[in-house]
C-alpha cells in the first residue's frame, strides 16, 4: 500500500492520456557496445542512450530463444533445468545495433534481440517499470468525495476502448459502475464471457440477492449489513465482485463503500499497536449450509493481509462468517477486539464512506480484496421489493483480459 493519499477519483471516461501508458521508444533500443566481463560470466551492454544493462550468462542460455530452447507458439521454455549448466560462460560474442550473438562452449547458438534484452534489463529502475507495466499496481485512495467511475454497460461489452477503461478503473479506483443493462437476470453472465469467465462457488456461478425465508447467508435478508468483504472463508476469496439491480425498493436499501486500503494506512497513522494485530493475527472463518451444493468450509487469515514489503494487499472481514473459534492465547483476545473495533469505527466515519443508491439497470463492479461493502436495511414486503444478482471473477482472469486490452489499444496508437 502507497504511503501517498489522493483525495479524490476523476474517473467517468477519460483520455487516452490518462488511460494508456507511454511505449517504450525503440531509440533506447540500440546497441552501441556489447561485451564479456567477469571471465566470461556477465554481459554489459552500452546503449544508445548512455545507460548499461549487465546480464548473467547462466540467465542468457536459460533464456535462449532458439526453437530447440523455446516453444514459440505456447511461449514457453522447452529447455529443461536439468539440462542447463549454471557455471556456464560465453565462448563467443558479436553485435550489431539490433542484436546480440552468442555462442556457448558446446556451440549452440544463441540471439536476443535488443529490444527484448532493454525490456529486462536487471537495473532497479528498469525492473521496477517492468513491474508496473505487468500489474499495474497504482492506486488511487478515496473517502466520501469519491466522483463513483461510470461507462455503459453495452459500450463495455462491444467496444474494447471501454472495456480496457472498465478494468483499468477497477483496479486503479476499486469500484466502476456500469448503466444501461437490462432489468433481466443474466447480464453479467455477458460481463463474464467479456473478461473471460466467471469464479464459480458454493453458491453457484451467479446468485440471488433477495429476501429469503430460512436465508443461508445474512445477505438474504432485509436487514443491515455492516461493511465486510465477501467470502473470507475460503483461503483464496474472490478478488473482484458483481452486482446487478434487477429491482429496487423505493425506501432503504442503499448500498454503502469503503476504500479499505485507505482505512489501513489511517489505522496505521491513528493507531499502529492495532494495524500490527490485525496484519498479525490469523481470525477464523467459517461457511456451513446448502446452496449449489452443501459445504462446510473453514479458512484462517489475518484481517489486514500484507506482503513481504509490508504494503496492505488484501482485507479478510467478515463480521457474519467470523467464527465463534478464536486460535489465540486467552491474553490476545480482548487487544484483538479493541483494535477491531478501531478498525471498524474508522470504516464507519463520515468522512471515508460513500453511499449511493443502485438502479435497476446498474452493475456495480468492485475489488473485493480492497472494498468493504454494506447496506442499509429496508423493509420486507408482501412480495419481492429488491432483488440484486451478483457473481464472483478471479483477479488473475481480469487481469489477463485487462493486459490483453492494453495491448490491443496500444497498438491502435
Amino acid at each position: 500500500m502507497s504511503s501517498a493519499l489522493t483525495p479524490k477519483s476523476h474517473l467517468t471516461t477519460g483520455t487516452s492520456q490518462d488511460f494508456y501508458p507511454q511505449r517504450t521508444r525503440n531509440m533506447h533500443c540500440v546497441i552501441q557496445k556489447a561485451e564479456v566481463l567477469d571471465g566470461a560470466h556477465l554481459m554489459q551492454i552500452l546503449w544508445h542512450d548512455g545507460a548499461e544493462s549487465l546480464y548473467p550468462a547462466v540467465w542468457l542460455r536459460d533464456n535462449c530463444q532458439c526453437p530447440d530452447c523455446y516453444l514459440d507458439s505456447a511461449k514457453a521454455r522447452k529447455l529443461l533445468f536439468e539440462a542447463l549448466d549454471v557455471n556456464i560462460g560465453i565462448k563467443g560474442l558479436t553485435y550489431d545495433k539490433k542484436k546480440v550473438h552468442i555462442t556457448w562452449p558446446n556451440e549452440h547458438y544463441s540471439e536476443f534481440e535488443a529490444e527484448w534484452l532493454k525490456k529486462r534489463c536487471f537495473s532497479q529502475k528498469a525492473r521496477e517499470k517492468m513491474q508496473r507495466e505487468m500489474f499495474l499496481p497504482e492506486c488511487q485512495y478515496w473517502g466520501s468525495e469519491l466522483q463513483l467511475p461510470t461507462l455503459d454497460f453495452e459500450d463495455v461489452l462491444r467496444n474494447n476502448e471501454h472495456a480496457f477503461k472498465w478494468l483499468f478503473s477497477l483496479k486503479k479506483v476499486g469500484i466502476v459502475r456500469l448503466t444501461g443493462a437490462s432489468d433481466k437476470r443474466g447480464e453479467i453472465l455477458k460481463l463474464g464471457k467479456r473478461i473471460g469467465f466467471l469464479y464459480l462457488t458454493f453458491y453457484g456461478h451467479t446468485w440471488q440477492v433477495q429476501d429469503k425465508i430460512d436465508a443461508n447467508n445474512v445477505a438474504y435478508t432485509t436487514g443491515k449489513l455492516s461493511f465486510h468483504t465477501d467470502y473470507p472463508a475460503l483461503h483464496h476469496p474472490p478478488g473482484v465482485q458483481l452486482l446487478h439491480c434487477i429491482k429496487q425498493t423505493v425506501t432503504g436499501g442503499d448500498t454503502e463503500i469503503v476504500d479499505g486500503f485507505n482505512i489501513c494506512l489511517r489505522l496505521k497513522e491513528k493507531n499502529p499497536q492495532a494495524f500490527q494485530i490485525l496484519s498479525s493475527t490469523f481470525v477464523d472463518f467459517t461457511d456451513i449450509g446448502v446452496d449449489y451444493c452443501d459445504f462446510s468450509v473453514q479458512s484462517k487469515h489475518k484481517i489486514i493481509e500484507l506482503d513481504d514489503k509490508g504494503e496492505v494487499v488484501r482485507i479478510n472481514f467478515n463480521n457474519a462468517t467470523r467464527d465463534t473459534i478464536f486460535d489465540v492465547p486467552v491474553e490476545r483476545v480482548q487487544p484483538f477486539y479493541a483494535a477491531l473495533k478501531d478498525f471498524v469505527d474508522l470504516m464507519n466515519c463520515k468522512e471515508y464512506k460513500f453511499t449511493f443508491k443502485m438502479n435497476p439497470g446498474d452493475v456495480i463492479t468492485f475489488d473485493n480484496w480492497r472494498l468493504l461493502h454494506g447496506r442499509c436495511s429496508y423493509e420486507a414486503g408482501t412480495e419481492i421489493s429488491r432483488h440484486l444478482e451478483g457473481a464472483y471473477a478471479d483477479w488473475d482472469v481480469v487481469m489477463s483480459r485487462l493486459r490483453i486490452l492494453k495491448q490491443s489499444v496500444e497498438n491502435k496508437i
